[in-house]
């Protein structure tokens, strides 16, 4: 029987994480978080997507391009159980899996045809730039949402665990963007509230000065207290 089977990339995310570090670890989330798909080779074709528009959301399939390079392992380390206990990766939505394949559901907000290019507008992702799309199937309520099912250590939606400030220089900041990225504090805020650290720096003090690249721009920011975090300049990158 054969082993392996070759799968047609169909599109590829425009998202505004482009970094692995602060992606939330679910998607819906981050309602902030905007990008779109962009339609590709054969893909590229108003038909394929017509009818999609009857629908509020999506399901993505895809490929953790990020990581897919370091191979997976049978045990890894959940975040939601402070990446201290092991499980395997079957059990969990780690990206190191034996085929790194993920899903992911993201509301649709428009279609449009953009220079004969097929772009689907899409909010709530989760998913790293330039993300590999293999599949896009209709999300239904009926069949789709279980609300009877069990999901053992991941049952309930993370509560936000921190509160976020802006200081002074990034509120100046925030006021020369607004223009062309005017939910720009709200993405920011959001994405910290869950607080992108490794899991096992939860809860702990932290003096470390951090960086994360959203759109075109580097954040800054530092935990100020246990649940606190304020964001201490947005950066512009070159290029």
């Amino acid at each position: 029987m054969n082993q392996q089977i070759t799968l047609d990339i169909i599109g590829y995310v425009s998202s505004p994480y482009k970094e692995k570090f602060a992606i939330p670890r679910q998607p819906g989330i981050v309602s902030a978080a905007k990008g779109h798909i962009e339609l590709t080779g054969q893909a590229n074709n108003i038909e394929l997507v017509r009818g999609l528009e009857q629908f509020s959301h999506l399901w993505l399939m895809f490929i953790f391009h990020g990581t897919s390079a370091q191979g997976w392992k049978p045990l890894v380390r959940p975040p939601r159980l402070g990446g201290n206990k092991k499980l395997g990766v079957l059990a969990t939505r780690s990206t190191f899996r034996p085929n790194p394949v993920g899903m992911s559901v993201v509301k649709l907000e428009d279609i449009r045809l953009d220079n004969k290019s097929v772009k689907l507008e899409i909010s709530g992702l989760d998913l790293l730039d330039q993300t590999p799309i293999i599949d896009i199937k209709p999300y239904v309520p009926y069949s789709d949402a279980l609300y009877e099912a069990s999901a053992g250590f991941a049952q309930d939606s993370p509560a936000d665990s921190l509160s976020i400030s802006f200081s002074s220089q990034a509120k100046q900041d925030l006021a020369k963007y607004h223009k062309a990225y005017p939910e720009l504090e709200q993405l920011i805020s959001q994405v910290l509230a869950q607080d992108p650290r490794p899991a096992y720096k939860s809860g702990q003090a932290d003096d470390k000065r951090y960086g994360m690249h959203l759109h075109q721009f580097n954040i800054l920011w530092q935990m100020t207290d246990l649940t606190r975090a304020e964001v201490i300049a947005i950066e512009k990158i070159a290029g």
